[in-house]
């Protein structure tokens, strides 16, 4: 028993350290975008919901880390200073889905083919997700959770002494900020990860039918991807080798593509997701990337 537990331990631990240092790179990112870059500039450039912020957005996502945490604290960061939601989330679709590294690994470990779907349908998801906030989230709602991001940034940056000491001082200020407030949910992301990794992959296989007729594997493989991203989720790019896993086990591609997309929809995110925007945003948002 406790050299299980020490296992698990030990799993979380090795993960963490494979992909410390993405969250650095983001949440350093999103310290610097909230201390030295003008509300009026990024409202300037992804304010709006059109063709244009949607673009710059998803070009900056692509350029930027590969890690799902950081991707939405600097997604949080944009939107309270006045990117719109269309644009704050094809940015974290664009950070997640779009980065060169993350297509590599894919191209490396599975093949090709998997490198493209994740590129391309990166690219279907930002342009649903445009198009479905623009159905489902009113301009009242979108501003109510945009409050609520700022109250949030505003409090946080208080609380660790932001707003003295200079330029350098207000970034390691939000710095501060944004890893106090995530540090539970990426914990516990670590730790489930760490302990469902010891389950072993005939654990996993398991659960995917292979022989009934279909198109039910097909489906079933669909649905149940997701599902074990939440169960064992660390970051976009830490999905990949389990990615492989399953493949080699007897899930579908499609089963596959969609457990590495469901990268944003997991649970410590979905909570961080609530302290940023509040209840009834994260209820829409998370409802339409389901």
């Amino acid at each position: 028993m406790l050299s299980t537990i020490g296992d698990g331990f030990r799993q979380a631990f090795l993960m963490a350290y494979e992909v410390w240092w993405a969250l650095v790179l983001g949440f350093a990112i999103s310290a610097v975008v909230q201390a030295s870059v003008p509300r009026a500039r990024i409202q300037a450039s992804l304010g709006g919901s059109g063709a244009g912020p949607i673009v710059r957005a998803t070009a900056l996502g692509a350029a930027s880390s590969s890690c799902s945490y950081a991707a939405i604290a600097i997604a949080r960061s944009l939107f309270a200073r006045g990117a719109s939601a269309a644009a704050a989330l094809a940015f974290q679709f664009a950070s997640t889905n779009l980065v060169w590294e993350l297509g590599l690994v894919l191209w490396i470990l599975i093949g090709w083919q998997f490198a493209l779907a994740e590129y391309v349908g990166g690219v279907v998801l930002i342009a649903l997700m445009t198009v479905l906030l623009r159905l489902f989230v009113s301009p009242r709602l979108e501003d109510v959770a945009r409050r609520h991001a700022q109250a949030a940034e505003s409090g946080d940056r208080h609380h660790h002494g932001g707003g003295r000491g200079g330029a350098w001082a207000d970034v390691a200020s939000y710095f501060r900020a944004d890893w106090a407030m995530l540090w539970k949910e990426i914990t516990i992301g670590f730790l489930l990860a760490g302990f469902i990794g010891l389950l072993g992959n005939d654990v996993f296989n398991s659960l995917f039918v292979s022989d009934a007729p279909a198109p039910l594997p097909l489906l079933e493989n669909v649905l149940v991807g997701p599902l074990i991203a939440v169960l064992s989720f660390v970051c976009s790019i830490g999905n990949v080798p389990l990615a492989a896993v399953l493949w080699s086990g007897g899930i579908s591609f499609a089963g596959v593509i969609a457990f590495i997309f469901a990268d944003l929809v997991v649970l410590p995110i979905v909570v961080a997701y609530r302290k940023y925007y509040g209840w009834p945003f994260t209820a829409r948002i998370t409802a339409l990337m389901l």
